[in-house]
């Protein structure tokens, strides 16, 4: 339950205030840095000043989280191509990639480590450990090409008697990843990703899982944004910014992929980390820093991000020379948005 806030926000709703990153220094070869402006507030009486200390109440509520190595189990529902499920993967996999010639700073691991200063109740923070411990792909839409909340757990307890998968119910999170043709409730007009855990009527067990959809011919300019921008626009912007991998769908993805591990990761079973009195719909580590991107992010700025020499636009780095954009998350030391590409 943490994507439930309009993801219009990415566009169109960005208060910050004072933001400060980590002290990590960025190399400056063979990248170009700006700071691309975003479209003017018009739409939204969001009043969230995520940047500023003062204001977010971001509490620890007794829950778990998730301090074992975590294992996720992948359920690709619809068709992917095998280069889209290798992005994904080499992603999640860049989570623990810690060696800096495998991926270079600012890198993926490196913007986990500010998930992982999250603690349970023990003092055990969010482990830095991420395993794809199993896959299970679903080519028949065995559930349809249009699921709702409820149906998503159909597709996890398909999963789970089909492969069958591991019953991991102590350091499993399943993520359900949707292809291009398939609708969801609530998708592109109000989420673009979330995440709660399953019914032990519907799977049989309580598991922690995140859904999100891939919106490349759906809403890019919604769930994929920036790397397509809304008609409205017109010249309020940058335009759009060319994706780091070719695939505005699937780059657009990586961002809420993240974005939803982060918080599915602090707040398993929706009694640990999140601001605000209502668990139904919390605010989480990633809802403080939607938009945020780096330095100098905030008054409709998505932050100091980089371009390579083709153009693409990135602030992370992962294995194998993959490079992702990712917004930041929520530091509970700094008490401020955070990730390895900050400039100051």
């Amino acid at each position: 339950m943490s994507f439930f806030a309009n993801l219009f926000l990415l566009f169109l709703v960005i208060q910050f205030g004072s933001n400060n990153g980590s002290e990590q220094t960025l190399n400056l070869i063979n990248s170009n840095y700006f700071n691309p402006k975003l479209p003017p507030r018009t739409l939204s009486s969001n009043k969230k000043f995520e940047g500023s200390s003062d204001l977010v109440n971001l509490r620890y509520h007794m829950g778990p989280v998730l301090s074992s190595p975590i294992n996720i189990y992948l359920i690709w529902y619809g068709k992917w191509t095998p280069s889209q499920q290798l992005l994904i993967k080499d992603f999640l996999l860049s989570v623990s990639t810690f060696n800096h010639r495998a991926a270079p700073s600012p890198s993926v691991a490196e913007w986990w480590s500010t998930v992982s200063l999250y603690t349970d109740q023990t003092g055990a923070n969010i482990s830095r450990s991420v395993l794809i411990a199993g896959e299970y792909s679903d080519r028949k839409y065995s559930q349809g090409t249009h699921l709702t909340r409820l149906s998503i757990q159909d597709v996890i307890a398909e999963a789970v008697k089909s492969k069958p998968f591991t019953v991991d119910h102590k350091k499993g999170i399943y993520l359900v990843l949707t292809s291009v043709d398939v609708t969801m409730q609530d998708f592109c007009r109000a989420v673009c990703g979330f995440h709660y855990f399953t019914f032990a009527s519907k799977v049989g067990y309580t598991l922690p899982y995140a859904w999100v959809g891939n919106s490349g011919k759906q809403c890019p300019e919604v769930c994929a944004y920036p790397f397509a921008v809304p008609g409205y626009m017109g010249g309020n912007g940058p335009g759009a910014l060319k994706s780091p991998n070719g695939d505005i769908g699937v780059d657009g993805m990586i961002s809420v992929i993240g974005h939803e591990l982060a918080e599915l990761s602090s707040n398993p079973l929706v009694n640990a980390w999140y601001a605000g009195e209502d668990p139904v719909a919390p605010t989480e580590i990633g809802d403080l820093c939607e938009g945020l991107y780096g330095t100098g992010g905030g008054g409709g700025y998505m932050g100091q991000v980089m371009k390579d020499r083709d153009g693409r636009t990135y602030n992370l780095n992962g294995r194998r020379g993959r490079k992702y954009l990712v917004q930041w998350i929520w530091n509970p030391i700094l008490k401020a948005c955070a990730g390895p590409n900050a400039m100051d």
